[in-house]
């Protein structure tokens, strides 16, 4: 009987799994192939810079709502991607030539640390392991010391202030306040061009999609759980033998990694990237999102970020002047009205595409573990 029973919930989980890759995959191919058909090359584009904005999100959502780790500073990983693939982009200039803006403070040599970025596969590795190391490096600092809570979110935020200033100040390296704008030419192909534009954002829906799928696995299995119980109760982690420094480092630089590639995704389709990506704002901005849409839900990023995104960009639109106030009744509406978000209150009404997998609780009942049951039969028998 119980190995019957498990097997029907491994029959029934694989079951689940295929209708949830399969639903991906149809809203993923109904973006390239539908919206381009519906929407103007702007509204394109702006969906296109949303979806990335996305990307990033879910790596909130992997370490706050599933791990319970609120940063504040997500805007550096996601301003170091930018800036990388732009500095690969700024030196697509014939031999010899320097980026335009340099010329202005009177460089007349190439810094050692833009060499790299003439290389294509350099510039990829750096988008993902720049935002990636460090953020790993930074939680190994802090999560060692036991730091959590509002000090780590703290910490985070004070990171922000240290990267902006530094970006906003270097004129001479990456063009201080204004940044690094009008890209030209990318493998031949002007970076402006209505089909390259389109190839950016067929690619930011393709990443969507598998980042979607990494932080699903991620979330999914022991890992998941162990994420989950640190999240609910560190101290009974490490009292089970387990080091919670390690999880933490390694979620939190995948984190990181995640919001460099959403950077260099959205960068290439905004055809700008500025020290504003490393704002302290910015960054909470994206904590909204996520919290809009639902925590620990994954699919509540991608909703919560394409609501706000668009209600800001309509409203603002309709109402210049006092758009400000209908965000700000949103977000009061969402806290006070829907703490779990809109994907979690959802999943309270029942309704089966929303419910995703089973919640997970730390202290399981011993009355509902199926284990349990199969030994106190036998023991009757």
């Amino acid at each position: 009987m119980f190995k019957l029973n498990a097997q029907m919930q491994r029959m029934k989980q694989k079951r689940g799994l295929l209708i949830e890759v399969g639903v991906v995959v149809a809203i993923a191919l109904s973006l390239i192939t539908i919206m381009p058909l519906v929407l103007s090359e702007f509204r394109l584009n702006l969906l296109g810079r949303f979806l990335s904005l996305a990307i990033v999100a879910l790596g909130i959502d992997l370490i706050w709502g599933y791990t319970g780790l609120l940063s504040l500073g997500h805007g550096i990983f996601f301003g170091l991607g930018g800036y990388a693939i732009a500095m690969y982009l700024k030196l697509q200039v014939p031999t010899g030539e320097l980026p335009d803006f340099m010329g202005l403070y009177g460089v007349t040599e190439l810094p050692a640390f833009w060499q790299p970025f003439y290389s294509f596969p350099l510039t990829i590795a750096a988008v993902i392991l720049i935002p990636g190391l460090l953020a790993g490096l930074l939680g190994y600092l802090v999560f060692r010391n036991r730091l959590k809570g509002v000090y780590f979110s703290i910490l985070t935020q004070a990171g922000t202030i240290v990267f902006f200033n530094f970006f906003n100040g270097q004129q001479k390296l990456f063009n201080g306040t204004n940044g690094l704008i009008d890209f030209t030419t990318l493998f031949g192909a002007t970076v402006s061009d209505t089909k390259t534009q389109f190839v950016f954002y067929t690619l930011t829906v393709v990443f969507l999609a598998a980042t979607y799928g990494i932080c699903r696995w991620l979330t999914s299995g022991r890992f998941g759980r162990l994420l989950i119980a640190i999240r609910d109760d560190e101290s009974r982690v490490r009292f089970s033998g387990y080091d919670p420094t390690d999880f933490k480092v390694l979620v939190f630089g995948v984190s990181g990694a995640i919001a460099g590639i959403a950077g260099a995704f959205y960068t290439v389709q905004s055809g700008s990237v500025s020290p504003r990506a490393m704002d302290i704002a910015f960054s909470i901005e994206m904590v909204i999102w996520v919290a809009v849409g639902g925590r620990a839900t994954l699919i509540g990023a991608i909703v919560g970020t394409l609501l706000v995104n668009y209600a800001r960009t309509f409203l603002s639109e309709q109402f210049a002047e006092i758009w400000l106030f209908f965000q700000g009744a949103l977000f009061l509406i969402v806290v006070t009205v829907l703490p779990d978000g809109i994907v979690g209150w959802l999943r309270r009404q029942n309704l089966s595409f929303f419910k995703g997998p089973q919640e997970i609780v730390t202290y399981p009942a011993l009355e509902e573990d199926i284990e349990v049951q199969h030994e106190r039969e036998n023991i009757r028998n």
